[in-house]
């Protein structure tokens, strides 16, 4: 091949979740029922973060983002797996495969400065409770929200465009259930060593970037919440940022075991179920997790829904 790259394969073939014809009704039942759960419980999350006027504080400005964040890279991949359990061709074109891959990667990315920022909220919040309102001003908050959108957005793209200037000229089966790099990079043709090497250090820099932020600010928040004298004055403070820790250690969690694993551990099988659990599961539990844990936001949803049906009996009479 002279010149520049070439890139015969105009499509791709996923084999999605699973090839046992058995398994795709009720596959495709679970991960649609994931899936509306997923797009209630963050719209739920989205109206009353809005709507409560006692929810009208930074902390609740980030949840808004990040149920956002949540249901965008959710309805990313959803959708097309969803598909392709239904499907007899289980076809994706070329530039689907792209865009697919760039918005996932998009919010992905964006997830991890967003958990990095809320997590510095609490920090603020719990170590330095009279400043917070100068130091978490609605100007700070906007620009600490957008450098995590500008980072996700435009980090993703440079990967997008080395994975994608790559020529594929054949096989074109992914075996994924949706466009993930590792698969499609097993398929091209050309040398990957310059994309790797540039997902090493984009993707260690944001995640040992933003997990490190995240580790000072909690050991900053638990040395402070420690030295609170009275039982309930370290309870009432933990509760405040628990809701945030659950979700960190889910989502990094899984991302750790993820990357961090010894070489002969890997298997595709094994990579994708956890590939289910970070870009399905972890979508559906974070809302789950703040409405459950936090008494606020508990609040909030049970008053919305006493309004609903209260507006809904009053149009029916």
């Amino acid at each position: 091949m002279e010149g520049r790259n070439q890139t015969s394969v105009t499509e791709f073939i996923l084999l999605g979740l699973s090839c046992d014809p058995n398994l795709q009704i009720p596959l495709f039942v679970l991960f649609l029922l994931i899936y509306i759960i997923t797009l209630l419980g963050n719209i739920g999350i989205i109206l009353v973060t809005s709507l409560d006027v006692r929810l009208q504080t930074p902390m609740y400005f980030f949840l808004f983002h990040l149920s956002f964040v949540d249901m965008c890279s959710s309805s990313a991949v959803t959708p097309k797996a969803l598909q392709t359990l239904l499907a007899e061709q289980k076809i994706i074109s070329f530039l689907g495969c792209a865009v697919q891959m760039y918005f996932y990667g998009c919010f992905a990315t964006t997830e991890c400065f967003l958990l990095a920022v809320m997590a510095y909220d609490r920090y603020v919040a719990i170590c330095n409770p009279l400043l917070y309102p100068v130091i978490m001003s609605r100007r700070l908050c906007i620009q600490m929200l957008s450098a995590a959108y500008v980072c996700g957005f435009c980090i993703t793209l440079i990967h997008i465009v080395c994975i994608f200037h790559l020529s594929y000229c054949g096989p074109n089966v992914i075996n994924h259930y949706f466009c993930d790099v590792p698969p499609l990079l097993a398929l091209t043709c050309s040398d990957t060593s310059v994309c790797e090497l540039q997902m090493f250090i984009f993707g260690g820099f944001n995640c040992t970037s933003t997990f490190l932020a995240i580790l000072v600010s909690y050991t900053c928040i638990i040395s402070n919440i420690l030295r609170i004298r009275s039982a309930e004055g370290r309870h009432k403070a933990f509760n405040t940022c628990a809701s945030h820790f659950t979700a960190v250690l889910i989502f990094y969690g899984t991302i750790f075991f993820m990357y961090i694993r010894p070489a002969s551990s890997y298997s595709v099988e094994k990579d994708r179920v956890i590939s289910v659990f970070y870009s399905v599961l972890i979508p559906m539990l974070n809302p789950l997790i703040y409405s459950l844990r936090n008494k606020e936001v508990k609040a909030a949803l049970v008053k919305a829904w006493k309004q609903f049906f209260t507006a809904v009996k009053g149009f029916t009479r």
